[in-house]
């Protein structure tokens, strides 16, 4: 029996890749982790166990044991810190008897800062690169990026942290932090103007499978609604940007589409929270990880369903007792 251990399934990411596993092949055996002990995704796990923070000394330790218990065959990261701290074990990692869903380490790392990615870009001369600065005044930046502009976390994700200056007060409260935290960028596109990419690559530069979708966030910065999309121009971008960063396994893809130009927001070299969404248009990025990471299976592109797709809440109710 093929036993797969899921990270951070207290989270969207973590039990939207549990639900499509369960999907894909019920004979799999699923095993659930999270900081939190009432984690959700424990109701679609076969076992749970509850983790220690990932920056914990204690994380690799608790892990191995944890592989050891449940003789686990592939680890996927379901959180964006566990990807990162996974990838950055990778020393640690090839002692054990694991298989493990993590991409390319140059691009894993690149991206834990968009300041050096949006480096990456330049160096290339890319069109999809959006002007970015970490020095300036409010009137210089004014005049270099017009208004509103936005400040932008270099290390986050989910759009948190994003601020929208409109005013020379707005940008006074956080000047402080750009350059070192922040960086400041022009808003490009609009909020109906967003775009999400699920690629599957094999490390060669090439794109194995892909979807997309056009989406509008919720407060939390997640996918809230999302509608299948195709349009060779996107595809032509993402196909550039696949071949120079050569991603391996499931890589997420955002873009703004300004004024007919595609411009890259960012490159998450991970699962997406959207992978529940894709999952329903035919794009199980989780099954392509059992297949790619255990049997060397190079997915072929799926054939994409038409449609939209919208989140809600949803309970789950556990009766006669108050925990799992």
């Amino acid at each position: 029996m093929t036993t797969v251990l899921v990270t951070g399934v207290g989270a969207i990411m973590g039990y939207g890749l549990l639900r499509s596993l369960r999907l894909y092949d019920r004979k799999l055996r699923l095993i659930g982790t999270d900081i939190f002990p009432d984690a959700v995704g424990q109701a679609w796990s076969d076992a749970f166990e509850q983790a220690p923070f990932t920056n914990s000394e204690l994380y690799m330790q608790w892990l191995n044991e944890v592989i050891e218990k449940h003789n686990v065959d592939l680890v996927i990261p379901g959180i964006e810190q566990d990807a990162q701290r996974l990838s950055v074990e990778r020393g640690i990692l090839s002692g054990l008897n694991c298989k493990f869903a993590l991409n390319n380490p140059d691009l894993v790392e690149l991206t834990r800062d968009k300041w050096a990615m949006h480096q990456a870009l330049l160096a290339r001369d890319d069109a999809s690169r959006i002007p970015s600065y970490l020095t300036g005044d409010f009137n210089t930046l004014r005049e270099l990026l017009n208004i509103p502009f936005i400040l932008k976390p270099r290390r986050g994700y989910a759009s948190k942290g994003l601020v929208r200056v409109e005013s020379e007060s707005d940008f006074a409260m956080h000047q402080a932090q750009l350059g070192e935290d922040l960086m400041a960028q022009p808003l490009v596109g609009s909020d109906d103007d967003e775009f999400t990419i699920g690629v599957f690559g094999d490390g060669t530069g090439a794109v194995c499978a892909s979807i997309s979708l056009q989406r509008h966030l919720s407060r939390e910065g997640a996918t809230a609604k999302a509608r299948v999309v195709r349009d060779e121009s996107l595809d032509a971008v993402v196909a550039r940007l696949c071949r120079h960063f050569k991603p391996v396994g499931p890589t997420n893809l955002q873009f703004r589409r300004d004024n007919g130009e595609w411009k890259l927001l960012e490159i998450n070299p991970r699962v997406s929270s959207t992978s529940s969404i894709r999952n329903a248009f035919g794009y199980n990025e989780a099954a392509m990880c059992v297949n790619y990471y255990l049997n060397g299976q190079r997915p072929s592109q799926p054939e994409i369903k038409n449609g939209f797709a919208t989140r809600f809440i949803e309970d789950h109710v556990v009766y006669d007792r108050d925990h799992f």
